[in-house]
């Protein structure tokens, strides 16, 4: 087929929760039985006409297919799922008569409901977004369901607008996915891409009849080593999809996006189908060096879109290399296009929100808008050449030297104090002989925690707002957040757990709670990024030295202990989830930055310490999150980011009970980075995957404390007790009862009162039950 044109510029995807949150809060309306679906759907439809009218007036175009349609109502990969009839056995009945599945169905899938845990959550490659994980097994009936993106498309077509929609590629789908119950043993979901291919080949004519002329398919699996399946079985399983769906007789012409780091021979597997453009991520991955003939003359007829715009980050960059490094490129393939690295999903909407940000600091930022102006500069550059843009490079270029030598950037101080570091700082005494001296906690067996928020009420957050306004003084807030402590206190009692918390009615979020408390951060009104269905975060922007003015928690905690005869758990965010979870400089090894983090907590701790908090938690749930696709690259990002966690707790007196926790990530190749943490007892996310990495510590000989999460709290469910009993008993049969903890998946922020306690209720009287049965022997 003769392809159209591929633009010039374009971006991957585009954030798609809304300026202001505009999707979070019409889905949470519809959960909460304030809108209908009629309603839902006419605010979706309005936010995506105002996504393709604001992507216009930065400048992608109206009709050539550079703006992405990649919309979804909760995550895109149970949309791609969806269109291709990947529905769970155990999800059955929410299929209608064709095997569509509606709104209703769908949010079944990622919510669960009654007597139905959800599909598994787990995060996007190495990033802090979460998809769903779909369920396959060799009965999967896929069918082609393609009327959510033909109506999608038709939408905007009606508007004028030509747009490009975007689908999960069929290896990526497959290698992300997992073995449903009911599949045999030894099933693999890669397997089944012949069945799948058809099912792709349908929607494409479909899209293809609606006027579509460019679909998109990501595959960031080929840029992964991070997976189930070898990088070779993924590069052949893209070699034999692509020859057959670039040779399908109906089909729009196919852009294969690799985002999220480099391919490698991917590129040469790709090259030999007839797909028409490729996308390489060239902020993480490079064009190989090594390309043979038939690669080089294969590529002479496709568009190679260089992603030469960090869609990840936040900084404004360096326009002028990436100018260069996309120039470079011309001759290698028969058109040149620039595109954003990754979807621009991962960055928050657009700066100009943001009044009260330092104004040099925002002259070094770049959000979702600013990035799309960025493209529409670097297309203009490449048609007209360097000069019809010199004033933009220029502007970027001396932004970027005024951030380096600006204030707070480098701090001597803090710089001193790590060079002063030595081995003896990141470690503690023997995990044995501090076992022998927490004897003294008294704790039972099977001893009963949660992992440290309680729900956050609307009247906490009223609280928050009202004196940040000016309209609640700080002694009538300090006396309404010591209220809500002493009534978290209370409840655990009521329950019966037996390590409380104080619940962190003051803090905001985990991350930005100490960001605000420590210098090198900034914080912003508007930047909200979304983590899974409605959940959004505000990351934080880490532009300098950090360094800790003063204590940040020990007053809440030692009030809180005040309240209690029971141990009280101080909590802390640790360095590498700090890192994860804000947009970090990116100007010095995170390494460095990771350190400075961990000394900044180091002196936290200490304070907890002499304020009689036997145990703390130093959370670092995204540990896992961080590890490089590329295996070459994990052991350096293990090393430093377990000495970062050990830098930050390797003060602590032996008698002191270290905690941390991890969640929604696949655990068994970090295991040994988890012993590394030394951490006295380690939570992990287990409710979703029902256990499945007590396995991976039952082989690994993992011998510490460890608390593997017996209640999913990113669903509204409440489990009953024979539920987490049942958990809690395959738990007891990988690890000793004697170093297990019994708590849920993650912190329970965003969880309603009612369904806490219940589920809490539950935690603690399956706890009990186990007790008695291994009393009983």
């Amino acid at each position: 087929m003769t392809a159209p044109a591929f633009p010039a510029g374009t971006i991957l995807g585009y954030p798609r929760i809304g300026r202001r949150r505009e999707l979070k809060r019409a889905v949470e309306a519809y959960w909460a039985g304030r809108i209908d679906a009629t309603e839902l759907e006419r605010r979706a439809a309005e936010l995506r006409a105002a996504t393709r009218a604001r992507l216009l007036e930065l400048g992608l175009g109206r009709d050539d297919s550079s703006i992405p349609e990649a919309y979804a109502a909760y995550d895109h990969v149970l949309d791609t799922a969806l269109a291709v009839g990947a529905v769970p056995e155990r999800f059955a009945h929410v299929r209608a008569a064709d095997g569509s599945v509606d709104v209703d169905g769908e949010f079944a899938l990622a919510r669960g409901e009654a007597g139905q845990p959800p599909l598994e959550m787990t995060k996007w490659f190495d990033t802090n977004y979460h998809y769903l994980v779909p369920e396959l097994a060799p009965a999967t009936a896929f069918a082609a369901h393609p009327e959510r993106l033909v109506a999608r498309f038709a939408e905007a077509l009606a508007e004028g607008v030509l747009t490009r929609p975007v689908l999960v590629g069929p290896v990526t789908l497959l290698a992300l996915a997992k073995p449903a119950a009911e599949a045999p043993e030894g099933f693999r979901p890669l397997d089944e891409l012949d069945r799948l291919l058809p099912v792709y080949a349908e929607l494409l004519a479909r899209l293809a009849e609606a006027g579509a002329q460019w679909v998109q398919l990501d595959e960031p699996a080929l840029a992964s080593e991070s997976l189930d399946e070898t990088p070779a079985r993924l590069r052949d399983a893209a070699a034999r999809a692509y020859a057959a769906l670039g040779g399908a007789a109906r089909r729009p012409a196919l852009f294969i996006a690799t985002p999220y780091g480099g391919i490698g021979a991917g590129l040469a597997s790709l090259a030999a189908t007839p797909v028409e453009a490729i996308g390489l991520d060239l902020v993480r991955g490079e064009l190989p060096s090594d390309l043979d003939e038939p690669t080089r003359a294969a590529l002479a007829t496709k568009t190679l879109v260089a992603g030469v715009v960090d869609g990840r980050n936040i900084w404004r960059g360096d326009l002028a290399a990436a100018f260069d490094r996309a120039l470079a490129l011309e001759g290698v393939a028969g058109a040149l296009s620039v595109s954003s690295s990754t979807s621009l999903l991962h960055v928050p909407h657009d700066l100009a929100d943001e009044e009260q940000l330092d104004r040099r600091l925002v002259s070094w930022l770049a959000f979702a808008d600013q990035k799309v102006a960025q493209l529409a500069t670097l297309a203009r550059g490449i048609a007209d050449g360097r000069e019809s843009i010199d004033a933009e490079l220029a502007d970027a270029s001396a932004a970027l030297a005024d951030r380096s030598g600006a204030p707070g950037v480098r701090v001597p101080a803090v710089r001193e104090r790590l060079a002063a570091l030595r081995d003896a700082d990141f470690a503690r005494a023997a995990y044995d002989d501090r076992v022998e001296a927490q004897l003294d906690l008294g704790l039972p067996e099977l001893p009963t925690t949660t992992i440290g928020s309680f729900p956050q009420t609307g009247e906490l957050r009223r609280a928050r707002a009202a004196r940040a306004s000016g309209e609640l003084d700080e002694p009538g807030y300090r006396r309404l957040i010591e209220a809500e402590i002493e009534r978290v206190v209370r409840l655990q009692e009521e329950l019966g757990l037996d390590v409380l918390v104080h619940g962190e009615p003051e803090r905001n979020d985990m991350v930005q709670y100490f960001a605000e408390l420590l210098d090198g951060f900034a914080v912003t009104q508007h930047g909200w990024v979304q983590s899974y269905g409605s959940r959004c975060t505000r990351p934080s922007i880490l532009w300098g030295d950090v360094s800790r003015p003063a204590p940040m928690t020990v007053g809440w905690s030692a009030y809180a202990q005040s309240l209690t005869e029971q141990h009280l758990k101080g909590m802390l965010t640790g360095p590498v989830t700090i890192l994860a979870w804000s947009f970090v400089r990116d100007d010095q090894p995170l390494a460095d930055t990771a350190r400075q983090v961990g000394l900044a907590l180091r002196d936290e701790v200490a304070d907890l310490e002499a304020a009689g908090i036997r145990i703390i938690q130093v959370d670092e749930p995204a540990l896992r999150e961080l590890l490089p696709l590329r295996r070459a690259d994990q052991p350096g990002y293990l090393d430093w980011s377990v000495g970062a966690f050990r830098l930050a707790t390797g003060g602590a007196e032996p008698a002191t009970q270290i905690h941390t926790h991890l969640c929604y990530s696949e655990f068994g190749v970090v295991i040994d980075a988890i012993r590394g943490l030394d951490a006295d007892v380690t939570s992990i996310e287990a409710a979703r995957s029902r256990m499945e990495v007590v396995e991976d510590l039952g082989r690994s000989g993992f011998d510490h404390g460890v608390g593997p999460g017996v209640y999913d709290i990113h669903s509204p469910r409440v489990p009953a007790e024979d539920e987490v009993r049942e958990l809690l008993e395959r738990a007891v049969a990988e690890v000793p009862a004697s170093r297990l903890w019994v708590n849920p998946d993650c912190g329970l922020k965003t969880r309603g009162y009612e369904e806490t306690v219940a589920s809490l209720g539950h935690l603690v009287q399956a706890a009990r039950s186990v007790r008695e049965s291994l009393a009983r022997g």
